[in-house]
């Protein structure tokens, strides 16, 4: 049982501090409602320096500022990860924002009376609770990759950085969204590289020319900050087809992949004496293979009725009804196609900062009334 002294009380506990917390803190601050930010890592921005070394945003500097600092530098540069981590450092200090890093929640419950996070001997209660993550915290990778010949080696896009952790000799990148077509690109500079699976589209115009800098990407950003969003009958329509499927490719496209002589080959379905087997019956003599599998959302630590059947978070642009006091911050399509980017998630925090004001303003009446019962109320002998 944790001890007096490893209780921390705050108004509002926000869990995360990525983007999403961050910005949640600033708009908390900006309204003078007390908060505390938690965030397992040791440093800042360690969600983006744990990235592929080669990484850079497909949002141009322009729009990936978040709320009240812009992004420093040209407007229309794209960003590189080592650039957005001093940007969200600066941010913590410019905003003196409270955040305690080296504090990984694993659990979060209702006692009846507040919200109770615990870290270890660790307990923080809450009146309010921002779950500001993304639904990608655990990498998924296929059951039969345990099947696979010790002798290749595995890595999880989540754990690539650059060509030296592969094994000498062809490499297979399993699965084509942005960062399967990100690193098959980069590793087929230096060996084979097959690529296997289909992508979901891709952008209709080069991300880096000029067209692509200085016109298609203003159009692309209104089309997902305001169209694609719950707002519009197009964006509910389109909504659960998003969620579900793999985002269309932005900086690398097919013709790029094919250009750089990367080898395009069916899904990977199983294994085969101890190689990787494709759909096609074909089976591949890989030295290592690259997972770009995507994620489990990760929410398992939550204790609460807040859930789906299938593990989504049941909300209402982050608000949760069925769990008054809690609330999601930088989920995918929180609100709109935007939502879990530097581009709008200022957007939904600003939202749910000011639900969490309301929620609030209608407490205090009550919690004044309580406590100066108490206060008149006889002492006991």
């Amino acid at each position: 049982m944790a001890t007096q002294s490893e209780v921390t009380r705050v108004d509002t506990l926000v869990i995360g501090g990525g983007q999403a917390g961050l910005v949640v803190g600033y708009h908390l601050a900006r309204r003078g409602l007390p908060y505390l930010i938690v965030d397992g890592h040791e440093r800042i921005g360690e969600s983006w320096r744990r990235r592929w070394d080669s990484l850079r945003l497909f949002t141009p500097a322009r729009y990936a500022g978040l709320s009240g600092a812009r992004f420093p530098g040209r407007g229309d540069t794209f960003p590189s990860k080592d650039d957005l981590v001093r940007y969200l450092e600066d941010y913590v200090r410019r905003f003196d924002l409270e955040v305690r890093l080296g504090v990984r929640i694993d659990s979060l419950a209702h006692d009846g009376a507040r919200f109770v996070a615990t870290s270890g001997t660790r307990r923080f209660e809450a009146d309010h609770v921002v779950v500001a993550m993304a639904n990608y915290q655990v990498p998924r990778t296929p059951a039969f990759a345990t099947e696979l010949d010790p002798a290749i080696r595995q890595i999880h896009s989540d754990a690539y950085r650059n060509p030296t952790q592969l094994a000498d000799g062809p490499v297979l990148v399993v699965g084509v969204g942005n960062s399967g077509a990100d690193i098959a690109l980069e590793l087929s500079r230096t060996r084979r590289t097959w690529l296997a699976g289909r992508e979901s589209g891709a952008v209709p115009f080069a991300l880096e020319s000029a067209f692509g800098r200085n016109v298609a990407l203003h159009l692309v950003r209104f089309l997902g900050h305001h169209v694609l969003s719950l707002k519009t009958p197009m964006g509910r329509k389109l909504r659960p087809r998003l969620l579900e499927g793999s985002a269309p490719l932005v900086r690398v496209r097919p013709v790029d992949l094919v250009a750089a002589g990367v080898e395009r080959v069916p899904r990977v379905v199983g294994v085969r004496d101890g190689r990787p087997l494709l759909a096609d019956e074909r089976v591949l003599d890989a030295k290592s293979v690259v997972w770009c599998t995507g994620y489990e959302p990760g929410f398992s630590w939550i204790h609460l009725p807040a859930f789906a059947a299938d593990g989504a978070p049941l909300h209402e642009r982050g608000i949760v009804d069925r769990v008054p006091g809690l609330y999601f911050v930088g989920l995918h399509f929180l609100y709109a196609m935007t939502s879990a980017t530097l581009t709008g998630v200022g957007r939904d925090a600003d939202r749910v900062v000011r639900a969490i004001a309301a929620r609030a303003r209608h407490a205090r009446p009550a919690r004044l009334a309580t406590e100066a019962r108490i206060a008149q109320a006889p002492h006991a002998a």
